[in-house]
C-alpha cells in the first residue's frame, strides 16, 4: 500500500540544510523571525469564504496591520 507516516512530536529547524530536532521557543522564534522578513508586497493571504465575517475581518485585519500587506484576497466570488 502506501507509505505510513508518522507525526512529529518535536519542532524540526532547518541548520545547512539539515533538519534538526528544536525546542519550541526556537521554532517559533524562527518562524516569527521568517515572516517577519517575507511581509509586504512579498507576501499575500487568502481567506475562505465558509468563514464568519468575523473570521475573513480578522484574516484582512492580520494581513494588513501584522503582514503590512493588502495582498489578501478570499474565494467569494465562486
Amino acid at each position: 500500500m502506501g507509505r505510513r507516516y508518522e507525526r512529529l512530536t518535536t519542532p524540526l529547524v532547518r541548520d545547512d540544510g539539515e533538519l534538526r530536532p528544536a525546542s519550541w521557543d526556537e521554532a517559533l522564534q524562527r518562524a516569527a523571525s521568517g515572516l517577519g522578513a517575507a511581509t509586504g508586497s512579498t507576501v499575500g493571504m487568502f481567506s475562505c469564504s465558509k468563514g464568519t465575517n468575523e473570521m475573513n475581518y480578522t484574516a484582512q485585519k492580520f494581513a494588513r496591520t501584522v503582514l503590512h500587506t493588502n495582498n489578501i484576497d478570499s474565494c467569494n466570488r465562486t
